[in-house]
């Protein structure tokens, strides 16, 4: 089943969006995008699914404003994010497929980092800190430095800061993909109460069929270079029987 996203719902728009690298003309050039219209509305968990090298990436940095459209039009919130991209401080947040913690900073100051730049002051920004250290089970460890922390104790650091600073938008790119399976899975759990409990839009790159069955309440499948293949919508009522209908449908999308 197709979920249809109205214009007048979308927070993030993607208009026949094209996207080059290299000098067209010449052997080095290539297309990553090509021609993509995705529009994804408020609140809804978004799983872009597909093979190394289709393009999710591409599509993931053009959202954030890392990078723009060599054609098409990109907007978040109604916003060119490469041309206004500092307008979106504190209103879209990334977690990374590594944490990115700074290492001479501990658990709390590295979730203070982004209340820091958006100037909150002291004692808020440590009360913020701390609430959702705690919120993601890592009370007590507040002062630990990074190397003192497993890999899935970082990665929580780095999404309580991802959540600290209220943003609407959270962008992550395969955030759980170092970890083993079985802290995956929890983050992955906790990481879908999180973003469903606070209304938040969430874009997720993945290259796991389970793994998007996990997060998403809508998994586009790509292509390359990066079109759509496949835009599946469902919800937790959707039975046992319909998400294996959904798997399979994937996995013969993406063996083509």
């Amino acid at each position: 089943m197709s979920d249809a996203v109205t214009r007048i719902e979308a927070v993030i728009r993607l208009d026949h969006v094209c996207k080059d690298f290299g000098k067209v003309g010449t052997n080095a050039a290539y297309r990553a995008v090509d021609g993509l219209d995705l529009e994804v509305r408020a609140g809804q968990m978004l799983a872009l699914l597909g093979k190394t090298g289709c393009g999710k990436s591409t599509i993931f940095n053009m959202i954030a404003g890392l990078t723009e459209p060599t054609s098409g039009i990109v907007r978040v919130s109604g916003r060119n994010p490469f041309a206004e991209f500092d307008w979106f401080r504190g209103k879209m947040a990334i977690v990374f497929q590594n944490d990115r913690l700074l290492p001479w900073r501990t658990a709390i100051q590295n979730v203070e980092l982004g209340l820091e730049m958006l100037e909150m002051q002291a004692a808020a920004r440590r009360t913020t800190a701390q609430l959702w250290l705690t919120r993601l089970g890592l009370g007590g460890h507040e002062n630990d430095y990074p190397h003192a922390l497993s890999g899935g104790m970082r990665q929580r650091v780095s999404i309580a800061r991802a959540f600290a600073t209220n943003a609407n938008i959270l962008l992550c790119d395969e955030p759980f993909s170092a970890l083993d399976e079985s802290t995956a899975g929890r983050l992955r759990t906790e990481f879908v109460r999180l973003v469903k409990e606070n209304g938040k839009t969430a874009v997720f790159i993945t290259h796991s069929i389970s793994e998007a069955l996990e997060i998403g309440d809508r998994i586009v499948v790509l292509k390359r270079p990066a079109t759509i293949a496949y835009d599946v919508g469902f919800d937790g009522s959707t039975g046992a029987a319909e998400r294996e209908r959904i798997r399979s449908r994937i996995g013969d999308v993406l063996a083509v």
